[in-house]
């Protein structure tokens, strides 16, 4: 058999777990899971990932030994599937002459302001946006932007401390609270107000484009539906594929590919997200990887592997993208704490009521009693998911509604006992 060419997975939190990295990988390439121990946000990642395949961890190593390290792998190429990890691997892959993408390009999809002033410069979307270094420059930025405005990190993912603020003092005392907590600045940006009809009623007002770029030539896969955020601006699940017409999608489409130039992206996977307004898609924010959950459903709905597409293109490969044909819509559904939660988990109610239902084949929760509840965690503050298969759009909104009538979370100011709360359920899938 020919030898597999190599390839360097630059490891952290993100989007794809090493099991479904190292299933991608099969009879594709030979998988190094490269990592650094003190940056990783679980302890003793190197040590665990040693256990299912081969791992250079570079923890301690200056530059010059990192190169030295990965030079000597002869790998054919570099990727990552982590938000946290673009800019590094971006280094790492121009230090060792890897094709990824360039330093200059993951800044434009990593820093969300410089990422609206490249749209703008390019013409493709002018959203006001303004820095926060202090709390003296609040007061000029919301002279700039408006109200409502949303108040983020300039560099983060998941919807962490994303919030809506409607006045100067909300503003000032956020502001606040971010550069007390340890962040150096923040961005303020215009709030992009949303069309309930849209994709249609029960449905949420914004989707997701998954795309992949070989040479600079952009082939979409897919456009992702999603549910109602919850507040503030948490996702509460997704669905594939959305329920936009005809026309939308098409204006959907071209704006992810003009956004994609603009920032100059010529290879690998993106996640592209769009707010669907009353005055037609706007871009909220373009990733540079694979998006969370998305790759799970085009494998269950379409049986296409996105995180092989990403390995893929991680080794110049040419993308093979099937025309998609959805037999059912996939979905997932986030259980998520409402932002009036505070304390403590307790409990959550209605589990089994869920698993019975005809379109949910798997309730995955997997949370104590006494898990702080904090909201601020955005999307990554989930306390489990519900996974599932609908005939249609129409069985989709009657299986969602349902599974929300039934769940219940219970918050408590103190910890109670230990309960584990999980449940595992497989209809034929």
């Amino acid at each position: 058999m020919p030898t597999l060419p190599l390839l360097l997975v630059v490891y952290d939190r993100g989007s794809a777990s090493a099991m479904e990295i190292l299933a991608a990988a099969r009879n594709l390439c030979s998988v190094v899971f490269v990592c650094e121990g003190d940056r990783q946000h679980s302890p003793g990642t190197a040590e665990w990932l040693g256990r299912l395949g081969r791992t250079l961890d570079l923890t301690g190593m200056s530059p010059g030994e990192r190169r030295g390290a990965l030079a000597a792998l002869g790998a054919g190429g570099i990727v990552t599937f982590s938000e946290y990890q673009l800019a590094r691997t971006a280094e790492l892959a121009e230090a060792c002459g890897l094709p990824f993408h360039s330093p200059e390009v993951v800044a434009g999809l990593v820093d969300k302001r410089r990422q609206r002033s490249r749209l703008h410069e390019a013409g493709v979307q002018s959203t006001r946006c303004r820095v926060v270094r202090k709390p003296e420059d609040v007061r000029e930025a919301l002279l700039d932007v408006g109200l409502p405005a949303v108040i983020k990190p300039r560099r983060g993912a998941g919807s962490v401390d994303t919030f809506r603020v409607d006045s100067l003092e909300q503003a000032m005392a956020e502001a606040v609270r971010f550069l007390t907590g340890g962040a150096t600045e923040f961005v303020v940006e215009e709030l992009l107000p949303g069309d309930p009809d849209a994709a249609g009623p029960d449905f949420g007002d914004y989707v997701s484009v998954e795309s992949v770029v070989h040479d600079g030539v952009v082939r979409h896969v897919c456009v992702t539906g999603k549910l109602p955020l919850a507040e503030p601006f948490r996702e509460t699940g997704m669905f594939q594929p959305a329920h936009l017409s005809e026309r939308l999608t098409s204006e959907v489409l071209a704006l992810t590919e003009s956004a994609l130039r603009a920032l100059g992206v010529t290879r690998g996977v993106t996640h592209v997200e769009i707010k669907l307004t009353p005055d037609g898609p706007r871009l909220i924010e373009v990733n540079g990887r694979v998006g969370g959950y998305v790759g799970a459903l085009l494998r269950r709905s379409v049986r296409f592997d996105l995180v092989r597409a990403a390995l893929r293109a991680a080794l110049s490969l040419p993308p093979e993208i099937p025309e998609p044909a959805f037999p059912a819509v996939e979905f997932v559904y986030f259980v998520v704490p409402p932002a009036t939660a505070e304390g403590t988990l307790a409990g959550i109610r209605g589990l089994d009521e869920v698993a019975a239902l005809d379109d949910v084949w798997q309730v995955n929760v997997n949370a104590e009693a006494g898990r702080p509840l904090r909201w601020r965690d955005g999307t990554e503050g989930h306390l489990g998911t519900i996974h599932g298969t609908a005939a249609d759009h129409e069985r989709l909104r009657a299986t969602i509604a349902a599974i929300r009538s039934a769940i219940q979370i219970d918050s408590e100011l103190l910890p109670i006992r230990r309960y584990i709360i999980g449940q595992t359920r497989h209809k034929g899938r």
